[in-house]
C-alpha cells in the first residue's frame, strides 16, 4: 500500500481546488460572497481573505486530503478509528479518535511522509470514537467560535482556522502575537469550549499589514486577560506530534 496519492490523483485534487477558487472568485465580483476553504477537519473552516498565498492554500488543502487519505489507510479505517487532518502553511494538525498508544504514533510518522509537510501536530485521542452528538457540538462550537473571531476587534478571523475536537479550539494561522492573543481570548469566552490549544504562526506587524494589503490595524500589545470563567489557554509546541504532554499553560498578559 502507497503513503501517498498517486500523481493523477493529487493533480486531479489540485485542478478541483483551482476551479473553486477561482469560481469563488468570480462570485466575489458579483456579490463578494466569500469562499469556505480549510482542512479535511469537520468544524474547520476560513475564508478566502487569507495571508497565505492562493498556491500555499492549494497545497495546505492537498496536504490536508493526503494526510487524512493516508493515515486512515495505513491505521485500517475502521469502527474504532477515526481521524481528520488540517493543514495550514505546511503544518499538519491530526485530530480524532485512535484506539491506543500505536495507532497514535502511526499516524504522526505516516502524516510526515506526506509530500511538502513541514511538521506535524497529532492531538487524536487515545480512546472511544466520538458519538454523533459529541461531533455535532463540535460542529455547533465551532460557529460559535467563528462568530466570536468575527465579533472581535484586532482578530483577522480571514487568516485563522477553526478545529474544534472534544470540546477543544484549536487556531491556525498567520498572525501576530498580539492578534493571537486577542484570538484566544475570544475563543475562550465562548460557553461550552473546555481548552483553546494556539498553533499560530507568528509574524512582525510590518508582515502583517504587507500580507494583508495596508487593511491591517495594529492590535494594541495588552490584549488583556481572559474572564475568570474562560476556557484555560495553551501553546502546543512545534516539535512533531505535540500530544498533550508537551503542552505548557500559557496566560494571556
Amino acid at each position: 500500500m502507497t503513503l501517498s496519492f498517486n500523481l493523477r490523483s493529487r493533480n486531479a485534487l489540485r485542478a478541483a481546488l483551482i476551479a473553486t477558487v477561482l469560481a469563488g472568485s468570480a462570485g466575489g465580483l458579483a456579490g463578494c460572497v466569500p469562499l469556505v476553504v480549510g482542512g479535511a477537519a469537520a468544524g474547520t473552516a476560513s475564508v478566502i481573505t487569507d495571508r497565505r498565498s492562493s498556491g500555499t492554500q492549494l497545497d495546505d488543502q492537498t496536504m490536508a486530503f493526503a494526510a487524512q487519505h493516508n493515515v486512515s489507510n495505513a491505521l485500517g479505517d475502521g469502527d474504532s478509528i477515526r481521524v481528520r487532518a488540517t493543514a495550514y502553511d505546511g503544518k499538519v494538525l491530526l485530530t480524532g479518535d485512535v484506539p491506543n498508544d500505536a495507532a497514535k504514533s502511526k499516524a504522526t510518522a505516516t502524516a510526515r511522509q506526506v509530500e511538502k509537510v513541514k511538521s506535524v501536530v497529532n492531538e487524536l485521542t487515545v480512546g472511544p470514537v466520538a458519538s454523533l452528538g459529541d461531533r455535532s457540538n463540535d460542529t455547533w462550537l465551532s460557529s460559535k467560535v467563528r462568530t466570536a473571531l468575527l465579533d472581535t476587534k484586532y482578530v483577522p478571523s480571514g487568516t485563522i482556522n477553526t478545529t474544534v475536537e472534544h470540546g477543544v479550539v484549536y487556531l491556525m494561522g498567520k498572525v501576530t502575537e498580539e492578534e493571537g492573543n486577542y484570538a484566544a481570548t475570544a475563543a475562550a469566552g465562548v460557553g461550552g469550549v473546555s481548552k483553546v490549544v494556539k498553533l499560530f504562526t507568528y509574524i512582525s506587524r510590518e508582515e502583517a499589514v504587507r500580507l494583508s494589503g495596508n487593511t491591517t490595524t495594529s492590535a494594541p500589545e495588552n490584549a488583556g486577560k481572559p474572564a475568570a470563567n474562560s476556557a484555560p489557554i495553551v501553546n502546543s509546541g512545534d516539535n512533531g506530534a505535540s500530544g498533550n504532554d508537551n503542552m505548557q499553560a500559557m496566560p494571556i498578559q
